[in-house]
């Protein structure tokens, strides 16, 4: 496993669900956790429960200047990021593509693949600088398989997987370690809008089915290492059980 002692990671969408769970695992792990979402008490609050190194910091990820403050804010506190998780997205509109709301449709792009390049644009100058540094991305199975009413969601995590290739190929020589995390089904809110959506098969499955936010968040730690070193811009897949035992999963 990574070893992340006094290390810095930030770490988008982490007021809940998988960003809430990584934030702990990193936490743990000796890790200083820079938290950002728009929700400010939920980050707050976990903030408070992490402790000293932990630091909260609301922000919108699709608008460039503020993931740069964010960014900014957490070098001068920690004096360097090493590790950024993105995971800020969002599922809706769950809609057939000829209904859906072109606001909304567009929203979710400017969060899920505007949040994602801004995120990345705003932290690989300072870890270029420092000498390299990891870039994990929380993908999905949608960026391989369209589902129906989810032409927004599967768009988005396909472009947010190019973005990991792409860096790869740009920056593996300059120290940059660019992976996706194809997690599966998730027990987090967003499973609950699915259900509640009963649009195509996923919204079919059973809460017993979704494994817990806990498991992506100990595949993320585990990405940090040099053991995932063969999956540099490419996506792993939290399927494998020859994964899940490398993680410590299982």
């Amino acid at each position: 496993m990574a070893n992340l002692q006094d290390k810095t990671v930030l770490i988008t969408g982490a007021s809940r669900g998988i960003g809430a769970a990584a934030a702990r695992v990193f936490a743990d792990a000796g890790a200083n956790v820079v938290l950002v979402a728009r929700s400010e008490d939920a980050i707050a609050d976990l903030t408070a429960e992490i402790g000293p190194k932990a630091m909260a910091i609301p922000c919108d990820v699709s608008r460039f200047w503020e993931m740069q403050t964010a960014v900014n804010a957490c070098i001068s506190t920690f004096g360097g990021i090493d590790v950024l998780v993105n995971n800020a997205a969002l599922l809706q509109p769950i809609a057939h593509l000829s209904d859906a709301d072109p606001d909304a449709w567009g929203h979710l792009i400017d969060v899920n693949v505007k949040g994602v390049f801004n995120g990345m644009r705003a932290a690989m100058p300072a870890m270029i600088e420092n000498g390299g540094g990891t870039i994990l991305t929380v993908g999905s199975g949608a960026a391989s398989n369209a589902y129906e009413g989810w032409s927004a969601y599967c768009a988005s995590k396909a472009a947010a997987l190019m973005l990991t290739k792409s860096i790869h190929a740009e920056a593996h020589d300059k120290g940059i370690r660019a992976i996706s995390l194809s997690p599966g089904t998730v027990a987090t809110q967003m499973q609950r809008d699915i259900k509640a959506s009963g649009v195509n098969p996923v919204s079919e499955l059973d809460w017993e089915d979704h494994v817990p936010p806990e498991w992506p968040a100990k595949a993320l730690l585990w990405m940090c290492s040099a053991e995932a070193d063969p999956w540099c811009g490419d996506e792993i897949k939290l399927r494998d059980e020859e994964v899940r035992k490398k993680a410590g999963i299982l």
